[in-house]
């Protein structure tokens, strides 16, 4: 996965629609399913006719309003309106992968692996990246020590890494 510059505006502006829409649409169809199946299956018990008991038929409610809701956002993911908010949730997910081996990562950087060396500028930079995205400036200042001691051993062992040269299949040797 290669880096690309997100515009920031457009980025948020599409995630915060796209989040709406999304709760809007888990809330309104866990509503209507819940409805719908406790009138064909709810149990009326008390005197005033009021249902009880169908916390079940509720929660499978919001289980087929999950399922529907995830099904049309895989529909729609790759529509050009999605491509940032897309983007970082797949750059997200990149991230996830990285930091399950991120120790045995650094174990091999240390020890000058080139390989550990390209997975972790990648993973410094795009994180840089997210974070800046997401306005998460409490750790940013941390990220940036971490790129700048990254630089520092790629520099002393007179190497010619970026982030460019990552590619997913590299965490597969850790």
């Amino acid at each position: 996965m290669k880096l690309q510059e997100i515009d920031k505006v457009v980025y948020r502006k599409h995630l915060n629609v796209v989040t709406i829409a999304l709760v809007a649409s888990l809330i309104l169809l866990s509503l209507a399913f819940g409805a719908g199946l406790i009138a064909l299956f709810g149990e009326v018990k008390d005197v005033s006719g009021e249902a009880t008991g169908n916390f079940h038929l509720n929660l499978l409610g919001v289980v087929m309003a999950a399922i529907i809701s995830v099904v049309v956002l895989m529909q729609v993911k790759d529509k050009p309106y999605l491509a940032e908010v897309y983007y970082i949730w797949q750059l997200k997910a990149l991230h996830n992968r990285v930091y399950r081996r991120l120790k045995k990562v650094k174990a091999a950087a240390a020890d000058h692996d080139i390989d550990a060396l390209v997975i972790l500028s990648f993973y410094y930079q795009s994180q840089k990246l997210v974070y800046q995205l997401d306005n998460n400036t409490l750790t940013l200042s941390k990220l940036e020590k971490d790129i700048n001691d990254l630089q520092t051993v790629i520099s002393e062992r007179n190497l010619t890494i970026s982030a460019e040269d990552f590619n997913a299949e590299l965490l597969n040797k850790f």
